[in-house]
Parts: structure tokens; C-alpha cells; sequence
């Protein structure tokens, strides 16, 4: 080819040539479908994006504006990705940064109070634990801190620790705490777990602030939340009554976290608790209380000598009228139980 005519080449391939290096270089922008911009603050996941035009790699997608744990990223047909949120459980308003392919996108989020009680037992919803690997975050962690009171020498135990309700609500109370290296320091090094602490929500980082224990019949109502209907103090009776549910009188139907009751109508009437424990359910540990006004004590009993105890008020069986039978915390109630 004349060199005239290489020149002339030459010159009409380089822009044609530079707009496909273009166009292999530069990604598509970012596009954001918002589902929803308004949610119930109910501790639940929803959808709230649809993402599309992404980079090839997930690295090169940053989101902020929520905790990571409460974002979830789903793959789509079609190159598509369901961007999900779990909501907190006190109502507030949130900003979604999206950044990916230099493009960078914003979701604005209310979350708004919810007043569903999906039981009427008096728990509201968002209070209750909806995934799986919160109750059972919460279940070790109750039963970690029930078996840590049962091994500790009286002089050092808590000094709320005087009775069977008092250990039901230090163990519950902790257990909802978010167990970071401050938590871990009022203990003795190796002395607690490590285990993860529940994400849907921690204590006392709630509409309900430090009253986690209902005291009072009927459903959950948001005027709840301004009266004393939650307080920090429940006995055994509030306990059984307004913070959990039955399960059976029949043990089999006890987990580790599962609580047992009694009411001792020779006693004026009282009701004690214990707590479930062991890898297959097969002891309680209880405090007794005073007894004959003397400072009670922490104990560990295995069920099945509880079945054979010499005082057939405690022999947790449906035969015995002081058993109320196995019970279990409000807020570990799924959501698709009847």
C-alpha cells in the first residue's frame, strides 16, 4: 500500500480507535431502584433497592450510613442485585451512601414505630427475636451467664442475686447486652465466653430503655412505652404471667434457655423458678432464695433426680399440681408459631 494511503489509515482509525478503548474502560454508572423508603422500625430485613450496572467485582461496591451486619446484597437475574436492610427497632431516619463505579447513589430511609403485637401476649414484635442466630445467640448466652452464677462462691455473685426471679432477670438482662471488651472486664479473664452477642437490637438500646419486663395483662400498646407497664423488676409470678409462654407440663419439650415453674400453694402461694441447662436439657440451675431466714444459694440439680426428689412438690411432672410445667421466654417466640 502506497505510504500516502497508510497515512490516511492511519488518521481515520486513531479516533475510531480511541472510542473503544473508551468505551472498554469506562463501566456503566450505577443505577438505584428504591423498593421502599419508609419501613417499620420491627428489627425485620426488607428489600428496599434494586442495583443494576455494578462493578465486576463486589469490592468496588461501598455502602454506608448502617451497620454492616444489617446490610445484605442478594444476586438477581440479569445482573441485578437486591440490596436488603434490617431495621433497627427504635424509629429514626437514615441516609444509604451507595458508591460503585465512580458513581455514587443516596436512599433515604424512615423508619417508623410499630405497634404489632403478633401475639397479643403483651411482647411487641420488634422487641421479639426474628432471626435464628439471634435466639440462639441469646439462649447460649443465657444459659453461659446462669452456669457462670451457678460456679461462682457466694461472697462473689451479684449482690441482686438473692432469689430465683432475681437470677431469671440478671441472666436475661445480660444476655441482650452487647458483650464487648467493656462488658468482659467486670469478669475474671477466661471466666465468660466467647460467643456473639444478638444483633436485632442490644440492651438497653430500645423504646423501652432499661424497663424490659412487662407487668401488666393484655396486648401491647404504644402508650406502653410512656406509663409503667414496663419496668426493670419482675417476680417470679410477672415473669410466668407477662414475659413468657407454656410450652407443655411435659419436659421433652424443654431447650437449654427454657425455663420451669412452680407454685407452692402449702407456701402462700409462691412461685419459684429454674432455669434449663446442659447440653441436652438435662439439668436446671436455680437460686432457692432465703431459707428460714438465712442468704439462699445458687444450685445445680440434674433433672432427672429433680424427677425422684423426696418432696413430691418439685418433681416436674404433669401429674404434680405445683408444676406449672416448661416455659419459654416472649421474645424467643417465632414468628410462624400458632
Amino acid at each position: 500500500m502506497p505510504r500516502r494511503l497508510l497515512l490516511l489509515a492511519a488518521i481515520t482509525l486513531t479516533p475510531l480507535l480511541a472510542f473503544v478503548g473508551w468505551k472498554v474502560l469506562r463501566q456503566p454508572s450505577l443505577q438505584l431502584e428504591a423498593t421502599q423508603h419508609t419501613l417499620l422500625a420491627d428489627g425485620r430485613e426488607h428489600r428496599i433497592a434494586i442495583l443494576t450496572q455494578l462493578p465486576l467485582h463486589s469490592t468496588g461496591l461501598h455502602i454506608t450510613g448502617a451497620p454492616t451486619s444489617n446490610i445484605r446484597l442478594e444476586d438477581l437475574p440479569h445482573g441485578k442485585v437486591a440490596l436488603y436492610l434490617r431495621a433497627a427497632v427504635t424509629p429514626s431516619q437514615l441516609r444509604l451512601t451507595i458508591t460503585a463505579n465512580g458513581t455514587t447513589q443516596t436512599l433515604p430511609i424512615t423508619l417508623t414505630p410499630d405497634p404489632t403485637d403478633s401475639f397479643t401476649d403483651g411482647t411487641p414484635d420488634w422487641l421479639r427475636l426474628h432471626a435464628a442466630f439471634d435466639r440462639q445467640a441469646f439462649r447460649n448466652w443465657f444459659t453461659a451467664l446462669t452456669e457462670q452464677a451457678a460456679d461462682t462462691s457466694p461472697a462473689d455473685l451479684p449482690p441482686e442475686l438473692v432469689d430465683c426471679a432475681s437470677l431469671l432477670r440478671y441472666a436475661y438482662r445480660e444476655s441482650l447486652r452487647l458483650h464487648d471488651d467493656r462488658w468482659y472486664a467486670q469478669f475474671q479473664p477466661g471466666q465468660m465466653p466467647t460467643l456473639p452477642s444478638i444483633q436485632q437490637w442490644t440492651y438497653p438500646n430500645t423504646p423501652l430503655a432499661e424497663s424490659l419486663f412487662r407487668t401488666r395483662p393484655g396486648p401491647y400498646l404504644p402508650s406502653d412505652l410512656a406509663d409503667s407497664t414496663f419496668t426493670q423488676f419482675a417476680d417470679a409470678k410477672t415473669l410466668l404471667t407477662h414475659n413468657a409462654y407454656l410450652l407443655s407440663r411435659n419436659l421433652h419439650s424443654a431447650r437449654p434457655g427454657d425455663l420451669i415453674f412452680y407454685r407452692l400453694f402449702e407456701d402462700n402461694s409462691q412461685y419459684h423458678s429454674m432455669v434449663i441447662t446442659g447440653e441436652h436439657s438435662e439439668w436446671v440451675i436455680y437460686h432457692t432464695g432465703p431459707i428460714n431466714h438465712h442468704q439462699g444459694e445458687m444450685r445445680r440439680v440434674l433433672l432427672a433426680d429433680l424427677i425422684n426428689h423426696p418432696d413430691p412438690r418439685w418433681r416436674p411432672t404433669p401429674t404434680n399440681p405445683n408444676f406449672l410445667g416448661v416455659y419459654r421466654w416472649n421474645i424467643l417466640r417465632e414468628d410462624y408459631e400458632d
